[in-house]
């Protein structure tokens, strides 16, 4: 049964079919036909076509008289499937002879392993005829960490399907900050659809590294993350880290101010009773330690200075 993962890449290529030939220019480095558009085929054209035969999406690219130049076949596959290998070949002659131009098979998969499968080449029989697959895997689908990059056009989608491939990564909390600038130019619907996808592959180490990004992001004061963001991930667990977060802040700068007094009481001479050092440590008030700071200049004894 489709996944949300399956139809959310298969959708992204229907919402925008100029995707495939733009990565089919970009990331294979194949001569893609001049073409003046490019258009999901009319599903009824495949309605003799028996339903396992039948491929995720085909996309034609037409020139500017409206001539077929290319037809580009995209399969998304999560899992090996060797079925996959006997059916392939059978989408590409098929869509071949029914509209009469070049056909490519262009396979999504987004785990590493079912990648490097998929992009074997298929024998057709005693090594006389090949077919090769197309497959925008992790290998292929580049590390997309500049903001500008991401937020430019036609460089939306592949910010996503960069950090599908590449969000647990060594550079993933950087590939993922690139896809959420990303989103953020896209409507709503469909950058959470997007966003559910990335979430949904991420390990739970990233995940938690997501969620502390989120909560820095409020702290600093920074421009907070679309709302769905917030939404997704869980708010009760976001709080608490939040507050956990600052809590923790917090504590580091009291006790950095206590140092702070205490090197210069040293400094000065300036010797603490016993009682007048628990004082200090016990002081929760970061203005007080401010002031008792300013006190040690011109002081030259602790009341002076806890005055």
């Amino acid at each position: 049964m489709p996944t949300l993962e399956h139809n959310a890449l298969v959708e992204m290529f229907r919402e925008r079919p100029e995707l495939a030939p733009h990565v089919l220019a970009t990331l294979f480095h194949v001569e893609v036909p001049p073409h003046a558009s490019v258009a999901v085929a009319e599903s009824s054209l495949d309605q003799l076509v028996p339903a396992e035969l039948r491929a995720d999406l085909v996309l034609e690219l037409r020139d500017a008289k409206g001539a077929l130049v290319l037809a580009i076949v995209l399969e998304v596959q999560r899992n090996v499937d060797p079925d996959k290998k006997f059916s392939w070949p059978t989408y590409v002659t098929g869509v071949r002879a029914r509209r009469r131009c070049g056909a490519v098979v262009l396979v999504v998969a987004p785990d590493a392993g079912v990648a490097a499968w998929a992009a074997e080449s298929i024998d057709l029989g005693l090594g006389l005829g090949t077919i090769k697959p197309l497959v925008l895997g992790p290998a292929v689908v580049p590390e997309l960490t500049d903001l500008a990059d991401a937020e430019a056009e036609m460089e939306a989608e592949l910010a996503v399907l960069s950090a599908v491939a590449h969000g647990n990564g060594p550079n993933g909390l950087t590939v993922l900050q690139a896809a959420l600038a990303a989103l953020g130019r896209l409507d709503q619907e469909h950058a959470m659809v997007y966003f559910q996808l990335i979430w949904d592959g991420l390990r739970k180490p990233m995940q938690q590294a997501l969620e502390a990004l989120v909560m820095e992001r409020q702290i600093e004061g920074e421009a907070k993350l679309p709302p769905f963001v917030q939404k997704l991930i869980d708010r009760g667990k976001l709080e608490g880290m939040r507050e956990g977060k600052l809590e923790g802040m917090r504590a580091g700068e009291l006790k950095g101010k206590k140092e702070t007094l205490l090197r210069l009481l040293a400094r000065a001479g300036i010797v603490l009773a016993e009682d007048e050092r628990a004082r200090i440590q016990a002081c929760s008030d970061v203005a007080t330690l401010d002031r008792w700071i300013e006190n040690v200049l011109g002081a030259k004894t602790a009341p002076e200075v806890l005055s």
